[in-house]
């Protein structure tokens, strides 16, 4: 055996893992595709993975490299702005967080493992894997010089993000129930200097003429923003022009936007990613397990990927424990269904701010407090508090709370 536990990808399901697994004593090796640090999407993180960070003791090192705060999250529509602060919300818990430049904040993560004595391998491309023998897992590599390794683990955990690369190997993947769509992005220079613009929060804004169309403003602590738009499938095949200048020219269609960033330089390519939104057959199988993006990805319309890739992996690590120490362990129950409970509540959200359910409670003039504080939890990340009403049967709680305000 090479270890008690192949992790694929450092990213942060990947990193809180293997950090948790050698807390509890496990032999833990990561195979990375890419060299840290590299770019990844995702910046703003939600409060609820603050409680993961803490549980790994990877909040201390996180801290100290003074990422820009978060406390909420702002929406921009139609000239109307209204946010929502975190510390206010319904669940218990953190109620600020960090948004991060993801390059550096990973890496972050990536050399904290590394500190507590896991390996990481980086540029490690899997080619095969093969969990026939109930008693090993074989996983098979090439590296950037071309040599290839059979690496052998009790357990496999697929933390390779957008990679998925257990799915693809194991022909696990299933197409996503949410409607295709593309995302253009880019970093910029952002010299906002309007006195109204709180830096603490995220901006999200949709585009005046078509709802379903949506921007977000990322800032960080040096002064810089993650800036990008997110269009139906094929929306964006009619603008014509390199893809900065498109991005700029759309982020200028919204008010809000074109007001704070009138002086700002639009100074990095801007990249474009589509059809991300993602499914699979099964979380799990005889040897392995699948953590965050590797698994399924909604939507980064309120930032739930780096939560849910954290909360996989702490959901994940007491059962491997356990497996590893001959203990019965119920991966159906225990992981599957505990981690989609979550992500369903994600989703129906999602699809309810597309169809413009959701935008319609979140820009209430009348907003009842009582609703805004379990709305505050949902963004925070809570989505796994079962004592919100708002994560129980979430598409018909927000049918209820639409015929409360129609009939107000």
């Amino acid at each position: 055996m090479d270890a008690d536990v192949l992790i694929i990808g450092a990213g942060p399901s990947g990193s809180v893992a293997a950090k948790m697994l050698k807390q509890l004593g496990h032999q833990v090796v990561i195979l990375e595709k890419e060299q840290f640090p590299r770019f990844s999407i995702g910046e703003s993180l939600l409060p609820q993975c603050m409680a993961f960070m803490e549980a790994a003791d990877m909040l201390p090192a996180v801290t100290a490299e003074g990422f820009q705060f978060k406390n909420g999250a702002a929406f921009s529509r139609e000239g109307k702005l209204t946010e929502f602060d975190f510390t206010q919300k319904f669940s218990p818990g953190w109620g600020t967080t960090f948004q991060v430049p993801r390059a550096h904040f990973d890496k972050v993560l990536a050399d904290s493992a590394e500190a507590a004595g896991v390996p990481i391998h980086y540029q490690q491309t899997i080619l095969a894997a093969d969990f026939s023998n109930p008693e090993q897992a074989k996983l098979t590599s090439v590296d950037a010089n071309g040599v290839h390794k059979q690496w052998r683990a009790k357990m496999v955990l697929d933390a390779s993000g957008f990679g998925r690369v257990l799915p693809r190997l194991l022909d696990l993947e299933t197409p996503s129930s949410l409607s295709p769509r593309r995302a253009l992005f880019t970093h910029i220079e952002d010299r906002i200097t309007v006195s109204d613009y709180d830096r603490n929060k995220i901006l999200i804004a949709i585009h005046p003429k078509f709802h379903e169309i949506w921007y977000w403003l990322i800032p960080f602590s040096n002064g810089r923003c993650s800036l990008g738009v997110v269009t139906p499938a094929g929306f964006l095949d009619a603008r014509s022009g390199e893809p900065l200048e498109v991005l700029k020219n759309m982020a200028f269609e919204e008010p809000r936007l074109a007001e704070l960033l009138v002086n700002s330089r639009f100074d990095t390519p801007a990249n474009t990613i589509g059809g991300y939104s993602a499914n699979v057959k099964q979380l799990y199988g005889q040897g392995f397990a699948l953590l965050g993006n590797a698994g399924e990805f909604l939507d980064p319309v309120f930032s739930s990927g780096v939560t849910i890739a954290m909360k996989s992996a702490a959901l994940a690590v007491p059962l491997v424990d356990r497996q590893l120490r001959g203990e019965p362990v119920n991966w159906s129950v225990e992981y599957e269904q505990a981690l989609r409970k979550g992500i369903e509540v994600f989703r129906a959200y999602v699809e309810a701010w597309y169809d413009g359910r959701f935008q319609q409670i979140i820009f209430e003039e009348n907003q009842l407090a009582s609703v805004k504080a379990m709305i505050c939890s949902i963004l925070a990340g809570y989505a796994w508090d079962e004592e919100n009403p708002m994560t129980q049967r979430s598409a018909k709680k927000i049918e209820a709370i639409l015929a409360t305000y129609q009939t107000a």
